[in-house]
């Protein structure tokens, strides 16, 4: 919208740019322009009205003869709409590699995401001689649950427990996932065996405050989780998956012990 008159200087072309983008599109246009070279670059322009719309200036030099430089040609075209849909693109691949490391189910972080996590933790705690806790939680007799309640109400059962878990983790780099079925695990950083006991208790008794009906549970009418517990400060020589496993045998021990129970060190 600008008058072709109001055009008289490089310093009009420049003042005309988003302040964010002058100084690199400025140094690397007349770069370009000194050594001779046609060039082109994006980047955001005032409009007469007082906004602003991304624009492609393009370039081209015009030689002597003799192979010096003897003007610019320039051109700029309105790139505002392949911006916005550049943006919306690089939006949806933003969303879409959020919900790669989402259940669908219950929203919460799946087994991709907490492989990814607990790996990154490990390393940390090493690194920082930090303890590393983490919560191994099963649903007590939820294929029973499912037999009684069925299959829609059984999912959302694991969407209900999810909310009361995530609920319990309040920290910003505390993590649930869930690890498969009807179970579902929580990574606590720089958390140690004595929080990670009262953590655990908690999440067993926010399950119970919820008093979930469960007719076919052996253990009472209500839903109930069974809990695995485990903290370490990871050596130079430990190996993560043992410390999974030895979680995951606190958990089935647990089980094993009448459930609705924590098993930790």
């Amino acid at each position: 919208g600008w008058a072709p008159s109001s055009w008289e200087s490089v310093g009009d072309w420049a003042s005309r740019m988003h302040p964010a983008d002058r100084e690199w599109v400025v140094d690397f246009c007349v770069a370009q322009s000194q050594a001779g070279v046609d060039h082109e670059a994006d980047y955001r322009a005032l409009t007469r009205d007082g906004r602003y719309v991304w624009i492609r200036d393009v370039v081209h030099v015009v030689r002597n003869p003799d192979g010096t430089v003897d003007s610019l040609v320039g051109f700029m075209f309105d790139i505002s709409e392949r911006k916005r849909t550049e943006q919306q693109l690089i939006s949806l691949q933003k969303e879409m590699e959020e919900l790669s490391f989402r259940d669908g189910l219950t929203g919460v972080a799946n087994r991709r995401r907490f492989d990814a996590i607990i790996e990154l933790e490990w390393s940390n705690a090493r690194r920082n001689r930090q303890p590393l806790s983490m919560l191994m939680m099963d649903i007590d007799y939820f294929k029973q649950y499912n037999d009684r309640y069925g299959h829609l109400e059984g999912d959302a059962c694991l969407k209900h427990v999810a909310r009361i878990l995530n609920s319990a983790a309040t920290r910003a780099r505390d993590l649930l996932a869930r690890f498969g079925g009807e179970e579902f695990v929580l990574v606590l950083p720089e958390t140690d065996e004595a929080a990670a006991g009262k953590l655990a208790e908690r999440c067993r008794d926010l399950i119970l405050a919820e008093q979930i009906p469960h007719e076919r549970s052996p253990i009472g009418p209500v839903l109930t989780v069974s809990i695995g517990a485990g903290t370490m400060i990871p050596g130079h020589d430990d190996e993560l998956r043992p410390f999974i496993d030895a979680v995951d045998k606190r958990l089935y021990e647990a089980k094993q012990q009448g459930r609705n129970r924590i098993v930790a060190e």
